[in-house]
């Protein structure tokens, strides 16, 4: 009895993650984001992008420049001088100034804090998404994303991408026809490869991730000596264990 029931809850667990993931992505092939949260380099090029391409629209107000700082192995002078706004102060948060009734005038929404983004969508959706717009003239903006469809925000990474339009094909099965995604097609190159981009958005996607759970990095910092205080133990047990029973054998 105990064993079914508890394999009913593992199972619905499992069902559980699998929905939210299958509704976060609308249907879409989500791509694995191969995150190692203890490369601070990775992080220092992530918060720079943030702070170079996102930050114009989007806040991390839960998060300071100081504590970021401290976090991912940068000064607080090499803070001030490549990654605070104009007028912002070390120990500020990260917070915009754009006006929350004029950003919904020009976007149709107002662009969304992005503290937490990392834990109500997943790492795998925001490394989709940043590499999924494609060229949709019906749109506003030109742009469109296979992963947020109709989504109410320009590309603006598309410098460093390029601009590409989606392929899809119309499949015929049985009665029926739906729409399938083939690939894209670059129409213009950026000023990276598709795999330096890839890799520039794994790095923005890691530095999202320290965002949201900031605690998480020190966890992992401090897991690396723990496991090795552990194993210098076993060792010592084991040989205190040998000389104590060697006399009784």
């Amino acid at each position: 009895m105990m064993k079914k029931m508890f394999l009913t809850i593992v199972c619905s667990v499992i069902c559980s993650g699998w929905s939210v993931s299958a509704l976060a992505s609308g249907g879409v092939h989500l791509d694995k984001a191969e995150i190692v949260l203890g490369d601070l380099q990775a992080l220092q090029r992530g918060a720079k992008l943030f702070t170079s391409y996102c930050m114009g629209c989007h806040s991390l107000k839960f998060m300071s420049y100081q504590r970021m700082s401290e976090d991912i192995g940068l000064t607080e002078e090499e803070v001030v001088s490549t990654l605070m706004l104009p007028g912002a102060k070390i120990g500020d948060y990260m917070k915009i100034s754009m006006p929350a009734a004029q950003s919904k005038e020009w976007f149709g929404v107002t662009p969304p804090d992005l503290s937490v983004v990392s834990r109500s969508r997943g790492t795998d959706w925001l490394y989709t998404y940043l590499r999924s717009f494609y060229v949709d003239e019906s749109r506003p903006f030109g742009v469109n994303n296979r992963v947020f469809k109709d989504v109410g925000m320009p590309h603006v990474m598309w410098e460093l991408e390029g601009a590409k339009r989606a392929i899809f094909e119309e499949v015929k099965e049985g009665t029926k026809t739906h729409t399938e995604f083939k690939g894209y097609e670059y129409i213009s190159k950026g000023s990276m490869t598709p795999a330096e981009f890839d890799a520039a958005m794994l790095d923005l996607t890691s530095f999202l991730e320290y965002v949201g759970e900031p605690a998480k990095l020190k966890r992992h910092q401090l897991g690396f000596w723990v496991l090795a205080f552990l194993t210098i133990l076993l060792v010592i047990s084991y040989l205190l264990k040998k000389e104590y029973w060697k006399d009784i054998h």
